[in-house]
């Protein structure tokens, strides 16, 4: 993304977003910086459907819906499957996507494996992924 649509882009967030604080407008720049990194490291065809009003992006990819959420780990937020299921359905998705997004390079997966099953992520998200953002390498879980 170049630095011209990353401006309009978070101008786009503040005049839509007004409503939320500070931290979250960053959230929400965050959530965009990931999701076009992510594109560019996995598929630069995919387009951008909305990302602004809901932690779950919403793309198109080769023609078909998808919701793609990234999780950071460092975070203790925990994921909400029902409220993923219902996005999903309401949006008519066909599938979500569950990006984990490492800052720096990793190996071990346990940490990740663990949290997918502690957490029943791979009920509801058909692929599962760890992106290490600096090094734009996506490795796939499921």
């Amino acid at each position: 993304m170049n630095l011209k649509n990353f401006k309009e882009l978070t101008e786009q967030i503040n005049l839509e977003c007004f409503y939320l604080t500070t931290s979250q407008q960053e959230e929400k720049v965050i959530q965009l910086i990931d999701l076009h990194h992510f594109i560019d490291c996995h598929n630069h065809s995919i387009e951008v459907i909305n990302y602004l009003h809901h932690s779950i992006n919403i793309i198109k990819d080769n023609g078909i819906k998808k919701g793609i959420l990234f999780y950071d780990l460092r975070q203790s937020l925990p994921v909400n499957l029902p409220d993923s299921a219902v996005f999903k359905e309401h949006h008519h998705l066909e599938e979500l996507w569950f990006v984990f997004v490492e800052e720096n390079y990793i190996s071990d997966f346990i940490r990740h494996t663990d949290f997918v099953f502690e957490n029943d992520i791979e009920l509801l998200y058909d692929k599962i992924f760890i992106f290490h953002f600096f090094q734009s390498v996506i490795y796939n879980l499921k």
